[in-house]
């Protein structure tokens, strides 16, 4: 085992605990195939000491009141931005993002932590008129318990943020499971929180396979919600598990987004956007176009504009080439998906303007060439199933209806987007394609105060402002009948 590999353990009831597993987990850098950290391959009875580590801690935090739970997380955030260049670095190395994306995803999680500590004091319920006579009915807004969080490997920083802050400040406690690629930031983060007076058992990490850890997760029962973003496959198992106990589950899964190009679009910015939605991240962001339709009258010019903005992409090490537009997939296993995604539509007959196959520059690390493809039908694989890469399947329409019928054609339901100067167009695109998110002649992003959530397979519930606060919570209905006759 080399020097300069990084050993985590896993963080328990205020403390870093030494794993009694004999197995661990190997991180690789994907630009390099280098091993640079191992995390612990944790038991069951080490998640099922988190888990009871969190719910003893659970009903002193939940007395505490809101504002006193949110200062903690702004003490936390306080930690994430002092870390940033270091947390990007450590984000960059094992996930394959730009140094520039890493850092703006670090400074993105302190002010979404300190944005839902500020519902400390917004936190509402409801009075209700009674039917009867000298009483009042009050809706409250109480904490679930204990919470697990299941985290994805694209932002992994981020999503602790998205899962722990709503949770904590609304009176709930979490344990988190990091994705096997990308574990080593969720335990800096750790570190982070290590370091301030958050009470002990409040925030856990454990690392671990989601076959050991994430079904014990999902199917405790001292856990009450089970938040996961990953696979719709992952998804299934999860909403399986968590059956058992009829645990609430919260599933940001699949996404294939739909980008629609009309006649009249912004043919400039729309290419521009989509573009960066296939590049972001190397194309590995659930929410971004991910099959592009394109009206006949202008199909041929969008498509030349797009393959030479995919010609200028540029790729690279992370850690060593700046400027650069993305880095290397996640791992070999993504690497392979993608590959074979294109080749199959290429047997099927769609054309390859630019890209198509590994970057042959490359001899070392998990890169794939930007890639437009033409001729693409919307029955094709590459059009129906989530590429995750970069790589623009382009399918063309003759009017809005078809347009629309291809974009809910889909068995996910995520984000959608429409490029068009029309504003009859765009309403009935708002009105009419079925997903959780439409974006109108701009980048397929979503805002902190929005409501991230998908349809059909796409998940369940959803994340981000008022909504995804109260995702964490239940309600408690109380009747109360006084006397009435006191004078």
């Amino acid at each position: 085992m080399k020097d300069n590999v990084r050993r985590y353990n896993n963080f328990v009831n205020g403390k870093f605990v030494e794993s009694t597993s004999t197995k661990t987990i190997q991180v690789e850098n994907p630009a390099t195939e280098e091993l640079i950290s191992e995390v612990p391959d944790s038991t069951l009875e080490e998640a099922r000491a988190a888990i009871e580590a969190a719910e003893k801690a659970q009903v002193g935090w939940a007395r505490l009141p809101a504002i006193e739970r949110a200062n903690h997380l702004r003490t936390i955030s306080a930690g994430v931005r002092e870390r940033t260049n270091a947390i990007a670095r450590i984000i960059s190395e094992e996930q394959g993002k730009t140094l520039d994306l890493a850092r703006m995803e670090v400074v993105f999680t302190a002010l979404y932590i300190d944005y839902m500590a500020e519902w400390a004091r917004r936190i509402e319920g409801e009075i209700l008129p009674s039917d009867r006579p000298n009483e009042n009915i009050f809706i409250f807004r109480m904490p679930i318990g204990v919470i697990a969080g299941i985290l994805p490997w694209n932002f992994p920083f981020f999503l602790v943020a998205r899962k722990m802050a709503p949770a904590l400040v609304t009176g709930n406690t979490i344990v988190l499971k990091p994705s096997c690629e990308t574990p080593n930031n969720a335990f800096e983060f750790a570190k982070i929180v290590a370091e301030t007076d958050l009470p002990a058992g409040v925030f856990n990490v454990v690392s671990g396979r989601g076959s050991t850890v994430g079904r014990e997760l999902a199917s405790n029962p001292r856990i009450g919600m089970v938040s996961l973003t990953g696979s719709v496959e992952a998804g299934s198992k999860v909403m399986e598990a968590a059956s058992k106990n009829i645990i609430k589950v919260n599933l940001e899964l699949g996404g294939k987004a739909p980008a629609l190009v009309l006649a009249d679009a912004p043919l400039d910015l729309a290419v521009e956007a989509i573009k960066n939605s296939r590049v972001i991240n190397t194309g590995q962001v659930c929410n971004c176009a991910e099959r592009i339709y394109v009206d006949n009258r202008v199909a041929d010019e969008f498509t030349e504009k797009m393959a030479e903005a995919m010609r200028q992409t540029t790729s690279g090490n992370p850690l060593v080439e700046e400027g650069i537009d993305m880095g290397p997939l996640v791992s070999s296993a993504q690497l392979n998906w993608v590959d074979n995604l294109v080749s199959s539509a290429v047997k099927e007959g769609a054309e390859v303007l630019t890209g198509g196959k590994r970057a042959p520059d490359r001899a070392i690390g998990h890169f794939y060439e930007p890639t437009v493809l033409a001729n693409c039908k919307h029955q094709m694989e590459i059009v129906q199933k989530e590429i995750f890469g970069p790589v623009v399947p382009i399918v063309t329409f003759s009017d809005l209806d078809e347009a629309i019928h291809y974009a809910n054609d889909s068995e996910f339901g995520l984000t959608s987007s429409i490029y068009t100067k029309d504003l009859d167009a765009a309403m009935r695109a708002c009105n009419e394609i079925k997903s959780g998110e439409t974006y109108i002649n701009r980048e397929n992003f979503e805002a902190l105060q929005g409501f991230h959530s998908g349809w059909r397979k796409s998940g369940l519930g959803g994340a981000d402002g008022k909504h995804g606060l109260y995702e964490c919570t239940q309600t408690h209905v109380v009747y109360v009948h006084y006397d009435g006759t006191k004078k």
